[in-house]
């Protein structure tokens, strides 16, 4: 029996241009391909599409999935490593709870204070949050990009993240206050600061005019990341994602 792109992507919740994606690295080429250039899978590569779905669950690269799948290497032996990654994860999750239980009090104080002052101030504001979070779209749109991203991730230090961390909370509070004076978008001081946003990501991406849109669009849409800039100022997603837009349509097209 075989299953075209379509079935295996709606059985999967992995999208077509993912699995035409993973046919072009050689990961998981289709049992065969239609005169109409349709891909078709069997039950086979439906099995190997799950042992990729779970490397993938548990951070392993696309490369080296493909050589673990390749060369038949004890898999016992590549979860056990990633079960330490797994712990690893779970104790940074715990940190994140943390650091959103101390977010909630801070705004829980600051109920009844003016705008200004509803700006969240800590530097520990994103302690527990790593830099993939904020390329999560890359990862399904531009899947080599995110590859790169992640190279760049593993070899950061601990202290390289938390600098990160620190950058990416004072940047955010920067384009809050801008927000907060009403600010246009389209003014240089806040295109200069979306500049520095831009340089930001591009350590671990370079995103073209489109990407960055998409990318500024992902902290409107994804709940998670609109609540972490909303967590700032009411608004800051948007806010954000409208002074992107004016970037990539003044710089990057």
């Amino acid at each position: 029996m075989a299953w075209s792109i379509a079935d295996v992507a709606r059985m999967s919740g992995v999208t077509s241009r993912t699995l035409r994606h993973y046919d072009e690295i050689g990961l998981l080429p289709p049992a065969r391909i239609g005169s109409n250039g349709h891909r078709y899978y069997e039950e086979a590569d439906l099995l190997r599409l799950q042992q990729i779905l779970l490397m993938r669950e548990l951070d392993v690269g696309l490369r080296e999935i493909r050589a673990v799948l390749d060369s038949q290497v004890d898999e016992v032996a590549v979860l056990r490593e990633h079960h330490q990654r797994l712990l690893a994860e779970r104790d940074r999750l715990e940190t994140l709870a943390r650091t959103v239980g101390r977010t909630i009090a801070e705004l829980e104080k600051g109920k009844d204070k003016d705008d200004m002052a509803k700006i969240n101030r800590p530097e520990n504001l994103f302690e527990g949050f790593e830099p993939s979070h904020y390329e999560a779209e890359a990862r399904e749109r531009w899947p080599e990009a995110w590859e790169q991203s992640r190279q760049v991730v593993d070899t950061m230090t601990d202290e390289d993240t938390e600098q990160w961390q620190r950058d990416v909370t004072a940047q955010m509070i920067r384009m809050a206050e801008f927000m907060v004076a009403d600010t246009p978008v389209g003014d240089p001081a806040v295109q200069t600061e979306v500049d520095a946003h831009y340089q930001g990501v591009c350590r671990f991406w370079t995103p073209n005019a489109c990407a960055y849109k998409g990318l500024g669009q992902t902290y409107v849409d994804d709940p998670q990341m609109r609540a972490n800039y909303d967590k700032i100022a009411d608004g800051l997603a948007v806010y954000q994602r409208d002074a992107m837009v004016a970037y990539a349509d003044a710089r990057l097209s």
